[in-house]
Order: C-alpha cells, then sequence, then structure tokens
C-alpha cells in the first residue's frame, strides 16, 4: 500500500501568495471554528512568529499545520494541524505529522518537540512518539493534554 501522494511545503506567513494565505486560513477555520462548533481567535497573532508547513496536491490544499520556534518557555512546538475534510481517509494527518515531525527535528535537532492535543486523540499522536506530560485541561471547552515527543 502506497501513501498518499503530495508535495510539502514550507513558508513564513509574509512568502505566500494572498490566494495561498486564503485558501490556509480557510481550512483552519472550517476545521477549528465551523466543524467543531469551537467560536474562539483563529487569528491568534502568532502565525507571524511561526512556519507553515502545507500538504499540497497541485495547488489543492489538503492538510497543514504550524511549527513553532523554541523559546525560553517551551521547546519547538507543531498546533494548528488540520486536513481538508475533502480529503480525510487517506492517511494524510499521520502524512503531515510525520512531515512536521521532520522539518522541525532538520531546523532543530535533538529537541523535543511540544503539542497540545486534544484529548482523543492522544493514541494517534502516541503512535508518532509523542507522550503526555500534563493533566487533561479545556482549550476553547475542548479537553487537551500536552505532550512531548523526545529529542
Amino acid at each position: 500500500m502506497t501513501g498518499p501522494a503530495y508535495t510539502v511545503d514550507v513558508q513564513r506567513l509574509d512568502e505566500f501568495s494572498a490566494v495561498d494565505l486564503y485558501a490556509m486560513l480557510k481550512l483552519r477555520v472550517d476545521v477549528f471554528v465551523v466543524e467543531q462548533h469551537c467560536p474562539y481567535p483563529e487569528l491568534d497573532g502568532n502565525d507571524i512568529d511561526c512556519l507553515h508547513l502545507r500538504l499540497l496536491d497541485g495547488d489543492d490544499l489538503l492538510a497543514c499545520a504550524r511549527l513553532w520556534r523554541p523559546t525560553p518557555e517551551h521547546h519547538p512546538r507543531i498546533g494548528r494541524v488540520a486536513v481538508s475534510p475533502n480529503h480525510r481517509g487517506r492517511r494524510l494527518g499521520e502524512a503531515l505529522m510525520r512531515e512536521a515531525i521532520a522539518e522541525v527535528e532538520k531546523r532543530h535537532p535533538g529537541e523535543p518537540i511540544e503539542i497540545s492535543a486534544q484529548s482523543h486523540l492522544q493514541k494517534f499522536y502516541g503512535s508518532l512518539g509523542f507522550e503526555v506530560i500534563s493533566e487533561e485541561y479545556l482549550e476553547d471547552d475542548i479537553p487537551h493534554v500536552d505532550m512531548l515527543r523526545r529529542g
């Protein structure tokens, strides 16, 4: 069995065309705000400081994730992990996370990687080497746990 066909694109926010930026933000709003019925500030002021990894099929956005640099308070982080509803069931979530992990490891070798995971996805992220490091908490009324993948 072969995996999904895609190309990987990693850019800073200011490198996006207006059309590509719109597509990424629309995907994130469609998944996190509309699909999950979670009104929250998707445009949170952090995108400018992050890299954005996208899986593409031509011009079609399949999935995206936000990659945070390490800070004094945090190891590198992966967030805003979203797969287009039109492309689910193709193992793109796993492909997206594997590409995101590889990109973070390339840029920050040996560093642990943090995520804030929706609690029901612990097994999925655990299969990628992440371990739960916090008690469950509510983020925007959705149960989450902090997870760490050791470097």
